[in-house]
């Protein structure tokens, strides 16, 4: 998968949680990830089509999307409930707006579905596409976040 479409996807979850969360996060060095255990306790998962298929997955430990979600909403949060899942799914779907919409800038042009949350610890991703999955961590004063893309190309 090339750089440039793993990027987007980077720059896209830093603008978004700062923006939505105040969250500043650090990217830490992409890899090729090589089994379909999730990173996090709770993951947002988008598929994408158009001039490739593929798919994107954001991952949160529980601490973390409680403490994410709490600065959205301007309270504490103290359980994964269905606020936490609700704000995973948008946050998955604007952070792959925002990097579709940086993908179409540079030529590539994609739709996304709706996105799908899944909790609990130990769940698997399987993602649509037939390339490597790359995932990148992010840390961040929460806790770590990872979000995994996978495409045909």
């Amino acid at each position: 998968m090339k750089v440039e479409y793993i990027n987007p996807f980077l720059n896209a979850t830093v603008r978004v949680l700062k923006t939505m969360a105040s969250l500043e996060v650090s990217p830490g060095k992409p890899y090729i990830k090589k089994n379909s255990n999730a990173v996090g306790d709770v993951s947002g998962i988008i598929g994408v089509t158009g001039d490739t298929q593929g798919s994107l997955s954001i991952s949160f430990t529980a601490e973390c999307i409680k403490q994410i979600v709490s600065n959205m909403l301007g309270e504490k949060i103290n359980e994964i409930n269905d606020d936490v899942k609700d704000a995973v799914g948008e946050l998955t779907n604007i952070i792959s707006g925002d990097a579709r919409r940086e993908l179409y800038e540079k030529g590539l042009n994609l739709q996304g579905s709706i996105p799908t949350v899944v909790a609990g610890p130990g769940h698997e991703i399987r993602h649509i596409g037939k390339g490597p999955t790359i995932a990148i961590p992010f840390q961040s004063d929460a806790g770590p976040i990872t979000v995994e893309v996978c495409f045909n190309r």
